[in-house]
């Protein structure tokens, strides 16, 4: 069966940020009560923008994004982006600011890892049926010039 408007498959992300910008940062089903944002990032090899959704923790004057990639035994192309060009936009409810992430390792990923999974303990099961080791993220705000 051809593709059409009413059959092409559904770009789930899409949907979550149509919902979340139209919604002041909330969305519904699964990730109902989630506390999401959009990350913005360059694309490594297109140059291009992109956006998707990420569940974030608060920590200290800085938000922590894991690279869960669902349990996927590859890292979200997200997480290899911001690696390569770790200037970013970042998306909570209604505000938008650009951001720096910073790749968190050792103890600190460990300790923040932790923290994630008391609010979200999916990660223990995405965590436990991968190889990887999930990253942590730090974003911080870039302070703005006035």
């Amino acid at each position: 069966m051809a593709d059409t408007e009413e059959n092409a498959p559904v770009d789930w992300n899409q949907m979550i940020i149509k919902e979340f910008r139209e919604n002041g940062g909330k969305v519904g089903g699964q990730f109902e009560g989630a506390t999401l944002a959009l990350l913005t990032f360059t694309g490594r090899k297109s140059g291009t923008p992109r956006t998707t959704p990420v569940w974030y923790m608060a920590d200290g004057d800085r938000v922590v994004v894991f690279g869960t990639n669902a349990g996927a035994p590859k890292h979200p192309d997200w997480y290899l982006n911001v690696i390569a060009e770790p200037a970013v936009t970042v998306e909570i409810g209604t505000e938008t600011y650009p951001a720096t992430a910073v790749p968190v390792e050792g103890a600190e990923r460990d300790r923040l890892f932790a923290a994630a999974e008391l609010l979200a303990p999916v990660f223990t099961e995405y965590q436990a049926k991968i190889e990887r080791t999930i990253p942590a993220v730090a974003v911080y705000r870039v302070p703005s010039r006035r």
